[in-house]
């Protein structure tokens, strides 16, 4: 048994559990089992109802703004289905949810795109066109 521990690179008494095995179950024995970890804690059904509730937003969930976070996730999972989770380990579940991190972007309330727009046709273009630049600025060649 030394021997072939020494060989495959295992403890003498792994060798002994695969010889049992083999013993017991034949080739089988040998099969390797999938560790499967942890069961998740919410099941699919669950699932399906927290993305429905999700999509309603944040707002009509009572939350004051229109931005989920962990923690708020978190909050909704307790108490719709008494599961409690960290709000670290929620990207988790929103991942396995097919969700992914946004960051929302600042912009000002007042923000008027259609005068933005205007100014970017009109004014940036004879900007832009009068200013003589035609490469990166600093650059000489």
């Amino acid at each position: 048994m030394a021997e072939v521990a020494k060989e495959v690179g295992a403890s003498i008494s792994s060798v002994f559990r695969w010889q049992e095995a083999f013993r017991k179950n034949g080739a089988k024995g040998l099969a390797g089992v999938p560790a499967t970890g942890r069961p998740p804690k919410l099941s699919p059904r669950q699932k399906r109802k927290l993305v429905a509730l999700l999509m309603r937003g944040p707002v009509a969930l009572g939350y004051s703004t229109d931005l989920w976070t962990t923690r708020r996730v978190a909050e909704v999972i307790e108490r719709e289905f008494r599961i409690d989770y960290h709000p670290n380990h929620i990207w988790r579940v929103l991942v396995g949810l097919g969700w992914s991190c946004q960051k929302p972007e600042r912009r000002a309330r007042e923000r008027d795109e259609a005068a933005i727009e205007a100014w970017k046709k009109g004014r940036w273009a004879a900007i832009k066109k009068n200013s003589g630049l035609r490469g990166p600025s600093g650059f000489s060649g």
